[in-house]
């Protein structure tokens, strides 16, 4: 067993245990991690610094450790704002008919365009059963918005 420490788009910190890598990034792919606390399934492990043996002070290294996973950490938030906002500006909400326009979309019943909306896990089974392709994008928390 390996545990992993995982986290939210929300920012809920949390451990998940798998037999290994493969079986956590298996679960992850098929929607199956979700935060126990607001139940979301946008969930990535996070970043963690590993030991190193080096000759460099140990005060040094875990300082030098720290800042490379911060500017790692704000890195990926930012590009996850990124992609995020550059959705929302550029995609069609169709909010809970996501699996319904995607489906039309993809049997040609309706024109192809760039959507975004919500789907429950079974329309989400629908979907990757039926070869459509989609993408999960986890929803960008503006400054003055809050979840449950």
């Amino acid at each position: 067993m390996i545990v992993f420490d995982l986290e939210c788009i929300n920012g809920h910190a949390f451990e998940g245990w798998f037999q290994d890598k493969q079986e956590m990034e298996t679960q992850q792919e098929q929607g199956l991690l979700q935060c126990p606390v607001c139940d979301t399934t946008a969930v990535v492990q996070k970043l963690h610094p590993i030991a190193i043996k080096t000759s460099a002070p140990v005060r040094a290294r875990s300082n030098e450790a720290h800042q490379a996973l911060q500017a790692g950490q704000e890195a990926m938030a930012e590009l996850t704002e990124r992609v995020a906002r550059f959705v929302e500006n550029n995609f069609e909400d169709v909010g809970t008919s996501f699996a319904k326009e995607a489906l039309k979309m993809h049997y040609g019943a309706s024109e192809h365009r760039s959507i975004r909306g919500t789907t429950t896990r079974e329309e989400e089974k629908t979907l990757q059963k039926e070869g459509v392709p989609v993408i999960k994008i986890p929803v960008y928390k503006k400054p003055d918005e809050e979840f449950n």
